[in-house]
């Protein structure tokens, strides 16, 4: 296996991470990533992720670093998801545009908790999310009401030029507090001839995989959705290394994803984000994705 993130500690780190992780190797299967480069991705260190996440994995690595211009979107090519089930042709030009220049958008967002999940967000965000800087999920209008931040940023090989890794950073302006810290991707499933986005969120000494499958929707809408049934499917994937540097996975059919991208007034685009945890709505989230210009 070849550690995206450099090497890897191998200390506990906080107690939470390590039930975690204990978890994910005693429930989930062990995977080879070398053969299963799907779920290929890079991994956190004990100490949590945060905005200087990617910095750090262009110096282990020996990538160049840089923060997009606004030419630059979470995919080079909108059409790699073409498939027998997909046509990207279809999708709405604003929707494409909006992924393949996404440095160039504003974005504002509203966050909507939903029935008794409510106090589960906040001891979420107690025990993981801020202590991580990693997925502080807003807990109220006023978390976002400041702004938040857009940077695609893109590691690259030096002497080559070849990107390898696409991040998306977000960064709550009001709090400073790491909204999102992923790697964009696309990806083939074993079981399914489609290919698929693939979201990449590093975590202690592991990351999620979130593999979403495209969809069309009416009137050239999009549809990405991490809904599967087995190992080997689009869904949600835990990955980490154990102590033998080894790698386990573990398929979490229980939690899914999913964002309806589509156009709105006068070019923009909006999306609504949607995650579920038992087939319960556990989050919404609504974004205004606003063009340059």
């Amino acid at each position: 296996m070849e550690n995206a993130g450099g090497p890897i500690r191998q200390e506990r780190g906080c107690f939470t991470d390590w039930v975690t992780q204990r978890w994910v190797q005693y429930t989930g299967r062990r995977v080879d990533l070398r053969e299963e480069e799907w779920l290929d991705g890079p991994m956190g260190k004990p100490a949590g992720i945060g905005k200087n996440y990617f910095v750090d994995l262009a110096a282990e690595l020996g990538l160049d670093y840089r923060v997009a211009c606004e030419g630059a979107g979470l995919l080079r090519d909108f059409q790699e998801l073409n498939g027998p089930e997909f046509a990207a042709s279809e999708i709405n030009p604003s929707v494409v545009h909006f992924y393949e220049h996404t440095a160039g958008y504003a974005i504002d967002a509203w966050a909507e908790r939903c029935g008794v999940f409510r106090p589960f967000g906040a001891l979420l965000a107690l025990i993981f999310s801020r202590r991580l800087q990693q997925l502080n999920v807003p807990l109220s209008g006023l978390d976002t009401s400041r702004g938040v931040t857009n940077d695609v940023i893109i590691l690259a090989d030096p002497a080559t030029g070849n990107v390898r890794y696409t991040a998306w950073l977000r960064e709550l302006v009001g709090s400073h507090d790491v909204l999102y810290a992923g790697v964009y991707s696309t990806c083939s499933v074993p079981n399914r001839d489609v290919k698929c986005v693939k979201v990449v969120l590093p975590l202690p000494n592991g990351y999620a995989a979130v593999v979403l499958k495209p969809q069309l929707m009416d009137n050239g809408a999009l549809l990405l959705a991490s809904v599967g049934k087995c190992f080997g499917d689009p869904g949600f994937y835990f990955v980490t290394i154990n102590a033998d540097c080894s790698t386990s996975a573990r398929y979490v059919r229980a939690m899914q994803e999913s964002f309806y991208v589509y156009c709105a007034e006068e070019s923009c685009v909006r999306a609504d984000h949607v995650l579920k945890l038992f087939g319960l709505t556990f989050l919404r989230l609504h974004y205004r994705l606003r063009p340059p210009g």
